[in-house]
């Protein structure tokens, strides 16, 4: 029997794929002034997406972060990926919580290996895709070629039918411009917006389901101890309710939610319930790891783990065996 309420209109949960330095933090921050994120005259930090100092540095994205916007009255959940492979897991984690995702192309350099590697994985995760080829303003910029390479890798990558048709813009996003044709942008996002609300599924989400929420990622506050951060499937909750995590043993340990927060704009804010399709951030359990399962006493159901990759680097710790060992 299928249910009347099985998306959450109200909703959109898109990854953003893209090589460092293709314009991914800039393309945000443009979203965000657009849809109204950032009051009038508020000093805008620029490149919001890279919060960490290391990353500010270096302009590398490492810890996938969340951030949203409101677009035409959907709230649009903006998860950020990492740029590059040796994050393993971390690039699973993010697109867990996705129904869609945004590829970001440099319109010179066109796709690049790390790219490859988390388009592979959203591409087998099913998600539906837009692409566009940012940057349409450089002097080197060739779009039609990078267009091409856009689709051979997709075909590389063994993409469905339906990813290889996938919705096309270019854009500046330094000037937050985009649209159909590189010579023709419009003076605003709007488009985007408009695409995302489009051609992205909203999530499958019954919220008269009994409750259940995979932990796709942990964050730690001082005040309210261990957060569990991750995507709810069923159901709704609401602060003081008390729930179960089911670990990777298959253990049920009790919980009650001490604190719910939702992500708006930049940062996350209080909520008293939450319901299914939307990204939360739960307080209330000091042990729980990646890829338990939350839900209700009376729907004991763990769902599929995130599985990790392997790491892609590895080191061993051992005594100095040098001849200068000790002197």
């Amino acid at each position: 029997m299928t249910h009347k309420h099985t998306v959450n209109e109200n909703l959109r949960n898109i990854a953003i794929i893209a090589h460092v330095d293709h314009g991914k933090t800039t393309l945000v921050d443009a979203m965000f002034r657009q849809s109204g994120v950032f009051r009038e005259g508020q000093a805008v930090d620029e490149r919001v997406m890279d919060r960490m100092d290391l990353e500010r540095e270096r302009g590398i994205t490492i810890a996938a972060k969340n951030c949203a916007i409101q677009w035409k009255g959907v709230k649009i959940n903006i998860i950020d990926t990492p740029g590059h492979v040796d994050f393993g897991g971390e690039v699973e984690r993010a697109l867990s919580m996705a129904d869609g995702a945004v590829l970001l192309v440099d319109a010179s350099e066109g796709p690049l290996p790390q790219t490859r590697f988390v388009l592979n994985k959203a591409l087998e995760a099913g998600l539906t895709l837009i692409v566009i080829i940012n940057k349409v303003d450089r002097q080197d910029a060739r779009p039609g070629e990078v267009l091409d390479k856009i689709h051979d890798l997709l075909i590389d990558l063994d993409a469905t039918e339906d990813q290889l048709d996938f919705p096309l813009l270019y854009a500046i996003g330094r000037d937050g411009r985009a649209g159909r044709t590189p010579g023709d942008l419009d003076d605003n996002l709007h488009i985007l917006m408009d695409m995302i609300l489009g051609e992205i599924p909203p999530p499958k989400a019954d919220i008269n389901q009994p409750f259940q929420m995979l932990v796709s990622d942990l964050s730690y506050s001082d005040y309210i101890g261990r957060l569990a951060i991750g995507k709810i499937y069923f159901g709704r909750a609401r602060t003081q309710d008390d729930l179960i995590c089911i670990n990777a043993e298959g253990k049920s340990l009790p919980l009650k939610i001490s604190k719910l927060q939702v992500y708006q704009g930049l940062s996350s804010q209080n909520a008293r319930d939450v319901e299914a399709g939307d990204i939360v951030i739960l307080a209330g359990i000091e042990n729980v790891h990646i890829g338990d399962t939350i839900c209700t006493k009376e729907a004991l159901k763990a769902l599929k783990r995130i599985t990790v990759d392997e790491p892609t680097v590895s080191m061993k710790f051992t005594r100095n065996t040098s001849p200068f060992s000790g002197k």
